[in-house]
């Protein structure tokens, strides 16, 4: 499964392209592109569209595989499996990994697992508008 154009537009909708590194919050890392992060990205570091495009189809696609192997073989339709993208690529594989979210659907518990998308919306410790309203975005794609 790949994620749909509709789950690319959405993830760039919250990511905005800069095409200079910087901290989107105090807490957060140097940020660059599409959201891209990593030992790589460095503070006021620049890149051309054509880069920030390139990083992110590579990086995005990393994270749907990375997804499809999480589900495994549990049943999993196109908006579930574009809100888990979105989900892993801003939160991280790891964090989906070992989340109630993904063990409720794999269970096949999909309405609780769908609600699961709201506790994810703060940064050490103190909730953000922008991850509250990914979210819930994420949570209606879901449901798709």
């Amino acid at each position: 499964m790949t994620p749909s154009s509709a789950c690319v537009a959405f993830v760039k909708s919250y990511e905005q392209c800069r095409l200079t590194a910087y901290m989107p919050t105090p807490q957060d890392r140097a940020t660059l592109g599409w959201g891209s992060t990593g030992p790589d990205i460095k503070l006021g570091m620049t890149w051309t569209q054509a880069q920030a495009d390139a990083r992110f189809a590579a990086d995005f696609a990393k994270f749907a595989a990375g997804v499809a192997r999480l589900v495994g073989a549990a049943p999993t339709t196109q908006g579930q499996f574009d809100a888990l993208t979105s989900f892993a690529y801003n939160c991280g594989l790891e964090a989906l990994k070992s989340s109630t979210l993904l063990r409720m659907h794999k269970d096949g518990e999909y309405e609780h697992a769908r609600l699961q998308f709201a506790r994810w919306d703060k940064q050490a410790g103190k909730v953000l508008r922008g991850l509250t309203k990914r979210r819930a975005g994420e949570a209606a794609m879901y449901a798709t």
